[in-house]
């Protein structure tokens, strides 16, 4: 890249052997005193101090009060800084017009080398190739170095340095490929999140879209892109294209929420129901199993009540028996049994004699011999 750029240098006639061609009438040379940003600094000429716009090149914008600090004009420069410390001398290239509206001077500034600083900026990707004010001297070694970095991805054409036109048209079409391509969301909520997110890359791929077309408020960003017409006219072609579908996918994704709403409503009534009668049976069968534990309970009551019935009537049988037992066992002992009756003889029968004093029924005494009225 660096053989290129010194081609390119020498093919302009703009690389110098040494500072001797300072003499000459269009040429100078200073002391760097210290750098005002990418394509600014100032020189020590003949002991006076002179403000240096470096020619054919212009970087991002850190010092205008009036616009925000734009992509790498830090980068920019820092990188003029290290390139050019304070006390090293340059030597200073002139054009036509020597000075701008600011009264700065213009000039090509090389290095003891013989390296155009104009040119080394640009080959890092920190600027772009301008014609300033008629002067185009340096515009062909500019614009080299500038197609040296647009091949190389560097400075303002890489896509890994966030803040360029680049990274962002490469970050906003991977953010809507990849939205575009995720999987239908299975929940309403899932779906209104990646409705949004949809959204969200939508309306961030339309204000690039925006800048792509060189909207007046976007002029300056176009200007850092590094994109020809031919390659502006594809990205924005291919941006529309993901932009279109990514909103159809948005719209899907919407609709998809309400179908996915409206089941979930209906699983919650089912769910709802369905917890209804598995609390209504639990609840019947507690009742049921209650009911059987109290049948139970009572069964086994009324069995415990009747065995213990039955076991007070032995213990009472027992007791009774045992009392008879011991009832007995205090009886005295049985007199011995009477000798055998034996009837007397009997004797003849004797009439008594007749009385006249009584002549009822009378009952006899055994044997016969006296008597009693009956």
């Amino acid at each position: 890249m660096k053989k290129i750029l010194i081609a390119s240098l020498a093919a302009a006639g703009l690389v110098a052997g040494s500072f001797a061609a300072g003499a000459a009438a269009n040429a100078g040379s200073g002391t760097v005193v210290r750098v005002i940003d990418g394509d600014t600094l100032v020189v020590s000429i003949n002991n006076g101090d002179h403000t240096i716009r470096l020619l054919n090149i212009d970087t991002p914008e850190t010092k205008d009060p009036n616009q925000p600090v734009e992509c790498l004009g830090p980068e920019a420069s820092k990188y003029l800084e290290g390139l050019l410390p304070k006390g090293t001398q340059v030597r200073l290239e002139f054009d036509a017009e020597r000075h701008d509206k600011y009264g700065r001077t213009l000039a090509g500034v090389f290095t003891a080398d013989g390296s155009l600083v104009n040119a080394k900026i640009a080959q890092q990707g920190l600027g772009i190739p301008v014609e300033y004010s008629g002067n185009r001297k340096f515009l062909p070694p500019v614009t080299a170095a500038y197609e040296e970095a647009r091949a190389a991805n560097a400075g303002l054409f890489s896509e890994s340095t966030g803040c360029t036109l680049p990274a962002q048209l490469a970050e906003t079409t991977k953010g809507l490929e990849t939205a575009t391509a995720a999987s239908p969301a299975t929940t309403s909520a899932a779906a209104g999140t990646a409705a949004g997110v949809l959204a969200a890359k939508v309306t961030a791929a339309k204000a690039l879209r925006k800048v792509l077309n060189g909207d007046n408020a976007t002029e300056r960003a176009l200007l850092w892109s590094g994109l020809s017409t031919a390659v502006l006219a594809r990205h924005i072609a291919n941006l529309d294209k993901k932009i279109t579908a990514a909103e159809t996918k948005t719209e899907d994704t919407k609709a998809l929420k309400v179908t996915l709403a409206a089941a979930e409503q209906k699983a919650e009534e089912d769910r709802i129901a369905a917890e209804a009668r598995a609390a209504a049976e639990r609840r019947a069968a507690e009742e049921r199993a209650a009911a059987e534990k109290k049948a139970a309970d009572e069964a086994a009551a009324a069995s415990a009540a009747a065995k213990a019935a039955a076991k007070a009537a032995a213990d009472e049988a027992a007791r009774k028996a045992a009392a008879e037992a011991e009832r007995l066992r205090n009886l005295p002992a049985p007199a011995p049994n009477p000798a055998p009756y034996v009837a007397p003889a009997p004797q003849p029968y004797v009439p008594p004699a007749p009385s006249t004093k009584y002549t009822g029924p009378r009952c006899y005494a055994p044997g016969g011999k006296t008597w009693r009225p009956c």
